[in-house]
Protein backbone atom coordinates (compact mmCIF):
# COMPACT_ATOMS: atom_id res chain seq x y z
CA UNK A 1 0.00 0.00 0.00
CA UNK A 2 1.40 3.14 -1.10
CA UNK A 3 1.44 6.21 1.43
CA UNK A 4 -0.34 9.47 0.31
CA UNK A 5 1.69 12.62 0.60
CA UNK A 6 2.02 15.33 -2.45
CA UNK A 7 -0.35 13.97 -4.66
CA UNK A 8 -3.72 12.92 -2.75
CA UNK A 9 -6.41 11.91 -5.57
CA UNK A 10 -4.56 13.80 -8.49
CA UNK A 11 -4.65 17.12 -6.77
CA UNK A 12 -1.63 18.56 -5.47
CA UNK A 13 -1.57 19.76 -1.55
CA UNK A 14 0.89 22.61 -1.98
CA UNK A 15 -0.60 24.87 -4.65
CA UNK A 16 2.58 26.01 -6.34
CA UNK A 17 5.59 24.80 -7.80
CA UNK A 18 8.81 25.45 -6.05
CA UNK A 19 12.22 24.56 -7.84
CA UNK A 20 14.62 24.77 -5.02
CA UNK A 21 18.20 26.76 -6.15
CA UNK A 22 21.68 26.17 -4.60
CA UNK A 23 22.41 29.57 -3.32
CA UNK A 24 19.32 31.29 -2.86
CA UNK A 25 17.26 31.60 0.36
CA UNK A 26 14.69 28.41 0.46
CA UNK A 27 12.44 31.12 2.66
CA UNK A 28 13.00 33.71 -0.29
CA UNK A 29 12.63 30.90 -3.16
CA UNK A 30 8.72 29.45 -1.33
CA UNK A 31 7.73 33.02 -1.14
CA UNK A 32 8.12 34.05 -4.62
CA UNK A 33 6.60 30.46 -5.73
CA UNK A 34 3.34 31.61 -4.31
CA UNK A 35 3.70 35.35 -5.69
CA UNK A 36 4.31 33.75 -9.25
CA UNK A 37 1.19 31.14 -7.93
CA UNK A 38 -1.09 34.21 -7.66
CA UNK A 39 -0.30 36.75 -10.88
CA UNK A 40 0.04 33.61 -12.63
CA UNK A 41 -3.65 32.86 -11.70
CA UNK A 42 -2.78 29.12 -10.39
CA UNK A 43 -3.92 30.64 -6.44
CA UNK A 44 -6.94 32.78 -6.72
CA UNK A 45 -8.59 34.87 -3.45
CA UNK A 46 -10.75 32.53 -1.12
CA UNK A 47 -8.84 29.67 -1.76
CA UNK A 48 -7.47 28.07 1.02
CA UNK A 49 -3.43 27.99 1.59
CA UNK A 50 -1.86 25.25 3.30
CA UNK A 51 -0.73 25.36 6.95
CA UNK A 52 3.10 25.96 8.08
CA UNK A 53 2.69 22.16 9.18
CA UNK A 54 1.50 21.13 5.21
CA UNK A 55 4.09 23.46 4.19
CA UNK A 56 6.88 22.16 6.27
CA UNK A 57 6.34 18.46 5.36
CA UNK A 58 5.32 18.66 1.37
CA UNK A 59 8.39 20.86 0.79
CA UNK A 60 10.53 19.43 3.08
CA UNK A 61 11.40 22.82 5.03
CA UNK A 62 12.05 23.56 8.77
CA UNK A 63 8.78 24.44 10.14
CA UNK A 64 10.64 27.56 11.50
CA UNK A 65 10.62 28.55 7.98
CA UNK A 66 7.48 27.88 6.90
CA UNK A 67 5.91 30.01 9.35
CA UNK A 68 8.44 32.61 8.56
CA UNK A 69 6.92 32.11 4.29
CA UNK A 70 3.51 32.60 5.73
CA UNK A 71 4.22 35.70 8.10
CA UNK A 72 5.56 37.32 5.55
CA UNK A 73 2.88 36.77 2.69
CA UNK A 74 0.34 37.62 5.59
CA UNK A 75 2.50 40.85 6.16
CA UNK A 76 2.49 42.12 2.33
CA UNK A 77 -1.34 41.26 2.40
CA UNK A 78 -1.75 38.31 0.30
CA UNK A 79 -2.39 36.35 2.20
CA UNK A 80 -5.57 36.79 4.78
CA UNK A 81 -6.61 34.27 8.22
CA UNK A 82 -10.15 33.77 8.67
CA UNK A 83 -11.08 32.68 12.45
CA UNK A 84 -12.41 29.05 11.71
CA UNK A 85 -11.21 28.67 8.37
CA UNK A 86 -7.62 29.32 8.40
CA UNK A 87 -5.32 30.97 5.59
CA UNK A 88 -7.07 31.89 2.47
CA UNK A 89 -5.38 34.06 -0.22
CA UNK A 90 -6.52 37.97 0.37
CA UNK A 91 -8.23 39.66 -2.46
CA UNK A 92 -5.95 42.34 -4.14
CA UNK A 93 -6.01 45.60 -2.03
CA UNK A 94 -6.53 49.08 -3.13
CA UNK A 95 -3.42 51.21 -4.25
CA UNK A 96 -2.63 54.08 -6.09
CA UNK A 97 -0.60 54.05 -9.00
CA UNK A 98 2.42 55.79 -7.30
CA UNK A 99 2.18 53.38 -4.38
CA UNK A 100 2.15 50.52 -6.92
CA UNK A 101 5.33 51.39 -8.76
CA UNK A 102 6.98 52.35 -5.38
CA UNK A 103 6.79 49.24 -4.08
CA UNK A 104 9.06 47.91 -7.18
CA UNK A 105 11.33 50.52 -6.94
CA UNK A 106 14.22 48.29 -5.90
CA UNK A 107 13.65 45.21 -7.81
CA UNK A 108 13.42 47.50 -10.95
CA UNK A 109 16.41 48.72 -9.99
CA UNK A 110 18.05 45.75 -9.59
CA UNK A 111 16.76 44.87 -13.18
CA UNK A 112 18.25 47.72 -14.57
CA UNK A 113 21.45 47.22 -12.97
CA UNK A 114 22.03 43.59 -13.93
CA UNK A 115 20.78 44.06 -17.48
CA UNK A 116 23.24 47.01 -17.96
CA UNK A 117 26.10 44.74 -16.35
CA UNK A 118 25.30 42.68 -19.30
CA UNK A 119 25.38 45.19 -21.66
CA UNK A 120 21.91 44.64 -22.92
CA UNK A 121 20.12 47.83 -24.84
CA UNK A 122 16.76 49.27 -23.00
CA UNK A 123 14.59 47.69 -26.08
CA UNK A 124 16.24 44.08 -25.20
CA UNK A 125 14.96 44.49 -21.79
CA UNK A 126 11.54 46.34 -22.54
CA UNK A 127 10.87 42.74 -25.30
CA UNK A 128 12.28 40.22 -21.91
CA UNK A 129 9.59 42.03 -19.57
CA UNK A 130 7.21 41.84 -22.28
CA UNK A 131 6.97 38.24 -23.00
CA UNK A 132 7.39 37.56 -19.19
CA UNK A 133 4.17 40.17 -18.63
CA UNK A 134 2.44 38.46 -21.52
CA UNK A 135 3.14 34.77 -20.88
CA UNK A 136 2.17 35.25 -16.83
CA UNK A 137 -1.18 37.06 -18.12
CA UNK A 138 -1.72 34.29 -20.86
CA UNK A 139 -1.39 31.72 -18.17
CA UNK A 140 -3.52 33.97 -15.72
CA UNK A 141 -6.22 33.49 -18.17
CA UNK A 142 -5.99 29.58 -18.99
CA UNK A 143 -5.85 29.10 -15.40
CA UNK A 144 -2.56 27.41 -15.77
CA UNK A 145 1.09 28.36 -14.72
CA UNK A 146 4.70 27.25 -16.29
Amino acid sequence: MRSCCTVCNNTAVIPFRVHFQPGSSLYEQVVYAVKKALVSGQMNPGDAFPSVRALSKELKINPNTAHKVVTQLISEGLLEVNVGVGTVVAAPGKSTAAERSRLLKDELEQLVVEAKKLGMPLEAVLDAVSWHWQRLETNEHAGVSK
